[in-house]
């Protein structure tokens, strides 16, 4: 009984020392939330509307600009997955990375060949370990992205989608990353930045019909359509991807938060039942402690009525 309960107060000891650091994590976590959502919530509106600029331009100008005109038969195409450097986020780098397996699989069913970007260390492990060719790769920064990173990935996707795919180029730009909704909520999700999508829903097509506003206003360029949409376009996919970086970083402190949380709830149910076991294990001592010194008082004074008769 001493032995377990030696056992018990040392695992007891375990726990803790392991909830004080799941602890620690928990609340650095949650204090780098809120900067990333800061961060999140200057971020978005910039991209929101300079995709708005560029498609404006894009739906204004009668011209047929490689970023922003589909390919007749495209033949392939730039997937980029944000995932994580670090790990202790529970699911978060796995939904990233089966976002970026579906959006691969779809691409390829449609016949396209797909060059493949990853940032962070877990989506680079996970394409080393099954020996998968990856066309470029980032780590080091996915926890804090600063908008020269973000200028760091776009380089080689705008440089790709520039070219010819006979010259090693592509023909559309996706991204899968996760979508930072609520502390509670975090959504991966696969779109497409290039080319744009030019065409309205229905509901904005509702919304302008009953304002009774012009669907496509006229616009002057200078000094060419061309040459404006050359100046916007790196521009509106550097916003993107940083804007991704930003999101995926706010997702992956939340999920850190959530499962530290986790851990820490479930370190305090193993203290508690080791307590308890420990408790009973100390009982179960005492009670054989005192049963041999009631026996051995008992066989004592047998053997002194004996002796006396």
């Amino acid at each position: 009984m001493a032995a377990s309960l030696r056992v018990y107060k040392r695992r007891i000891k375990s726990v803790t020392a392991t909830k004080k650091i799941t602890r620690a994590m928990e609340m650095i976590a949650a204090s780098r939330i809120v900067k990333a959502q800061r961060k999140v919530a200057a971020s978005t509106p910039y991209a929101d509307e300079l995709t708005s600029a560029v498609t404006a331009v894009a739906e204004g100008a009668d011209v047929r600009h490689p970023l922003t005109t589909e390919a007749a038969r495209p033949r392939r195409a730039a997937v980029l997955i944000i995932t994580s450097d670090r790990g202790l986020a529970g699911a978060y780098s796995s939904n990233a990375i089966k976002a970026g397996e579906h959006l691969t699989s779809q691409l390829t069913a449609e016949g396209k060949k797909v060059d493949t970007y990853i940032v962070g260390r877990k989506g680079v492990s996970y394409y080393a370990f099954r020996e998968r060719s990856v066309k470029r790769s980032w780590t080091g920064f996915t926890d804090n992205p600063t908008y020269a990173d973000a200028k760091e990935v776009a380089a080689p996707l705008i440089e790709a989608i520039g070219r010819d795919t006979d010259e090693g180029g592509v023909d559309e730009l996706h991204i899968a990353f996760t979508e930072f909704v609520s502390m509670m909520t975090q959504t991966p999700v696969e779109r497409r930045m290039l080319p744009l999508r030019l065409e309205k829903s229905a509901e904005d097509s509702a919304e302008v019909f009953q304002q009774g506003e012009q669907t496509h206003p006229l616009y002057d360029f200078e000094p060419s359509p061309e040459q404006v949409l050359d100046a916007l376009l790196p521009r509106y996919v550097e916003s993107r991807v940083y804007n991704a970086l930003l999101q995926s970083a706010a997702s992956k402190h939340a999920a850190t938060r959530r499962a530290m949380k986790s851990a820490t709830d479930n370190a305090e149910d193993l203290i508690k039942s080791l307590t308890r076991l420990a408790n009973a294990a100390r009982q179960a001592d005492i009670t054989q402690e005192i049963s041999e010194i009631v026996g051995g008082s008992s066989a004592l004074a047998d053997a002194t009525a004996g002796s006396e008769r």
